[in-house]
């Protein structure tokens, strides 16, 4: 009995911090969307990713706080959205056109 009573204790803290992060995940989102409406189109389309990344690591949160994903998923799912965003940083680079000899 002491072993399950721990059990929930220990995974009602998780799921509270696991609502948290989604909560400031979300907060940092509705901070950044008036100033994606003010950024030229490339840079717009990126920001708007990146933005929807966040959105879904969130939602993988509130999964995880539910008890429908395990902490492997969780895991496994914010080191995906990981390298999403970092590819999302990475500079796109331009074409580069020469003149043909």
């Amino acid at each position: 009995m002491l072993g399950l009573l721990s059990r929930t204790v220990g995974d009602g803290r998780r799921a509270k911090r696991a609502l948290r992060s989604a909560q400031v995940l979300d907060e940092v989102v509705e901070a950044q969307l008036a100033l994606v409406s003010r950024l030229p189109e490339d840079s717009r389309r990126r920001a708007a990713d990146y933005l929807a990344e966040l959105v879904m690591l969130a939602q993988t949160y509130r999964h995880f706080a539910a008890g429908w994903i395990s902490r492997k998923e969780l895991e496994t799912r914010g080191a995906a959205t990981m390298q999403r965003l970092t590819e999302l940083r990475r500079p796109h680079e331009q074409a580069q056109f020469t003149e043909q000899d």
